[in-house]
């Protein structure tokens, strides 16, 4: 039987959520799965599109540029401006910039957060660096954590683009930064410390990005622990999508709770903006 107090409820809050100026949006489990699409993106993207709202792609991925990730979509078939991107890698390099000015870091990462330091004045140093920095790297190995931790232990700060300990392959999972960085960490002695989500310090930046308030705005996310947790704690509204990793009875797991679960970002387009028959 349908509670219809908590189906008005729902509606209700829906209708708020499309009524937000701007949207922060996750990307894997939300806008694709690997290389395949999600079903009824377009329509989301198109939505926002045609409604103007500002929107940002959000990721914890440190390894590909905005332009790299605006050909991957086109490559899907979406059609995206790069500034609608945004990086754990650009929001290391911002933070990194507003610490230390024009410094030098060792960095264990791809080009997306290489670029992105050198893009805010940093350079690399591999003798005396202010900070190691670690991302996601298909060339880490043991040279590089041994070189990185005589740099931690002589000085150097250690910074993670995010926390996330896997990342997602069609295939099932790889390393991510927070397994990656642990090695180094644990030798050297010293606690890292993570940018990406949830750290309120990229939402701020997402926020900067946008234009928008925290009032303003909705995050959009497949995960409790960096999406949703990262909106509640940055005061954004949250909405939780079951086209990820979560199902109906994730969120049951946590101390807290998304105010909003939708199965997929096409819930999201109002009907009169779905091909007929959707």
């Amino acid at each position: 039987m349908i509670d219809n107090e908590r189906f008005c409820s729902s509606e209700t809050i829906l209708e708020s959520i499309r009524q937000k100026k701007a949207f922060i949006c996750d990307m894997d489990g939300v806008i694709y799965h690997g290389n395949r699409l999600l079903p009824g993106v377009e329509d989301f993207v198109r939505w926002l599109q045609k409604e103007d709202k500002q929107y940002l792609f959000l990721t914890n991925s440190s390894e590909r540029s905005p332009m790299e990730l605006q050909l991957k979509l086109q490559r899907l078939g979406l059609k995206v401006d790069a500034k609608n991107f945004y990086t754990s890698a650009l929001a290391t390099a911002g933070f990194l910039a507003s610490q230390v000015p024009h410094g030098t870091a060792y960095v264990i990462g791809e080009a997306g957060l290489i670029n992105a330091l050198y893009e805010v004045g940093y350079t690399m140093n591999d003798i005396n660096p202010d900070y190691v920095v670690v991302g996601e790297s298909k060339t880490y190995n043991y040279e590089t954590v041994i070189r990185a931790v005589n740099l931690v232990r002589n000085g150097a700060r250690l910074i993670g683009t995010n926390p996330d300990l896997t990342g997602p392959l069609e295939n099932g999972i790889v390393p991510a930064t927070g397994a990656l960085i642990l090695p180094i960490a644990r030798t050297a002695g010293v606690e890292p410390y993570f940018v990406g989500k949830p750290n309120p310090v990229i939402m701020r930046q997402a926020l900067k990005r946008l234009h928008s308030t925290r009032e303003d705005t909705a995050i959009i996310g497949d995960r409790m622990d960096t999406d949703i947790v990262s909106g509640i704690e940055s005061e954004i509204d949250t909405v939780l999508v079951l086209s990820g990793v979560s199902d109906v009875n994730t969120s049951q797991k946590f101390a807290y709770r998304p105010l909003l679960v939708l199965d997929s970002v096409y819930t999201l387009a109002p009907a009169r903006l779905k091909p007929q028959g959707a």
